[in-house]
């Protein structure tokens, strides 16, 4: 018998007892290679002595002071570093506790960065299909994820969505992917049009597209063009790389290999890697700015928000990357791109394997020719993930990848730490489950 309300009531997981490296050992004993990292959280495995140094070492000296009457050594060396590493522009960082929690905070941000500006008339969001922002009210309103919005939709705030940059689906055949990436970044100015510009504070976004498509990232010039879109309407451009940052994509910042910044940009998960609960939103000095010489107060705020262990956990996995880590990524991530094609290319079920670094998706369809998608009724990403995780894998396989409710995909993405035969290892399991799947 448990009394922990699990996320799904007929599942009975095992119990996770150890870590080490890149994988997770339950109370029997079994070795689960940790291909997802949870959900692109665990970037340096699930053992790094380094981190729990560290987390160790703060809670000796302190383990929380609320930032209502402290600031703290962790939290201002974390920030330093972010900032030191962040795309032009960004120049301060608000710590909160997890990935929805950073998007609630951008978009208050964002609303009461017009008010302070005498813009009260800004108040639309503007996002994309398919897009996914946290499970909280606000962040969840500006997904675009059908699937997750339907049930609470009577409490959302009203958001616009257009389509997404997902070449796989939506380019024609007549278009170059140049040409594809232009149209659909146009429909951004066509929506602030009809809204009215003097309607619109934000357009928010994931630089590459994770758990709702599957690691689907943009093609070129889209986001030169909707940074410029933007720029003329006098729009804010939230990035969300809660799961595609911090080195996922193999530059710190996913937006990095765009030649983009953002006005306001959240991250999460990769972040503390696991060891703590952290997320940050980060500006750009303007707003900063806007604030501090307006009412002096941002009107929001959580009890954790700082939280000095949290801070301290995620400076060492922080100073890890900046510190060579992170040149690992790329290497790896082709490797993985490579034993994916070796092993999937050809597979009558796979129509797409795409993304960048070591986030990584496999899109599932019924047939590769036409691109049709299984019957959702068949629950084709719920049986690969059942079998995956019976072979010793953990991977992200998710449903209605094409639009809410049809299509499968698997999302990949591993640790940084990851050996070559731990690649092979990867592909293998994964092969493993699609053969008794299909």
């Amino acid at each position: 018998m448990t009394h922990v309300f699990p996320r799904h009531t007929k599942a009975n997981p095992p119990v996770a007892v150890k870590g080490d490296g890149c994988y997770i050992i339950d109370a029997a004993g079994k070795r689960y290679f940790d291909g997802s990292g949870g959900a692109a959280v665990s970037c340096l495995g699930h053992s790094d002595p380094d981190v729990i140094a560290a987390i160790k070492a703060q809670v000796d000296q302190i383990a929380f002071a609320h930032t209502g009457f402290f600031t703290s050594g962790p939290a201002e060396q974390l920030a330093d570093l972010l900032i030191d590493h962040a795309p032009a522009g960004l120049d301060r960082v608000y710590f909160v506790s997890g990935g929805s929690e950073a998007m609630e905070a951008a978009l208050k941000l964002a609303r009461q960065y017009f008010l302070e500006k005498g813009e009260a008339g800004r108040h639309r969001v503007i996002a994309r299909r398919q897009s996914y922002h946290g499970n909280t009210l606000g962040a969840l309103a500006t997904g675009g994820n059908q699937w997750r919005r339907e049930p609470f939709a009577p409490l959302m705030i009203e958001t616009s969505h257009i389509s997404p940059c997902y070449e796989y689906r939506g380019r024609r055949d007549d278009e170059t992917p140049f040409a594809y990436g232009q149209r659909v970044a146009d429909e951004l100015e066509t929506e602030i049009e009809r809204l009215g510009p003097e309607t619109v504070m934000a357009f928010v976004a994931e630089p590459v597209v994770g758990a709702t498509a599957g690691a689907v990232p943009p093609v070129e010039g889209y986001f030169t063009r909707i940074r410029d879109i933007c720029d003329r309407h006098g729009v804010l451009l939230i990035l969300d790389e809660v799961m595609c940052g911090m080195g996922r994509t193999g530059t710190l910042f996913a937006c990095e290999q765009d030649g983009v910044s953002a006005d306001i940009l959240c991250i999460a998960k990769g972040l503390g890697a696991g060891y703590q609960p952290i997320g940050a939103m980060l500006c750009s000095a303007e707003i900063y700015e806007a604030i501090e010489s307006g009412s002096g107060f941002f009107q929001h705020g959580h009890t954790y928000i700082g939280h000095p262990t949290a801070c301290a956990a995620s400076l060492a996995v922080l100073t890890k990357l900046t510190g060579g880590l992170l040149d690992r990524v790329m290497p790896l991530g082709d490797k993985l791109d490579a034993a994916l094609n070796d092993r999937f290319a050809q597979h009558p079920h796979v129509g797409d394997i795409r993304g960048r670094g070591l986030f990584r998706g496999l899109e599932i369809v019924e047939d590769r020719a036409s691109k049709a998608p299984f019957d959702p009724k068949r629950g084709i990403h719920k049986a690969i993930k059942k079998a995956a995780f019976e072979a010793g894998l953990a991977c992200y396989p998710m449903g209605g990848t094409i639009d809410g409710v049809t299509g499968d995909h698997v999302l990949l993405a591993p640790p940084f730490i990851m050996t070559d035969s731990q690649v092979d290892e990867v592909a293998d399991k994964l092969d493993t489950a699609f053969k008794a799947v299909f």
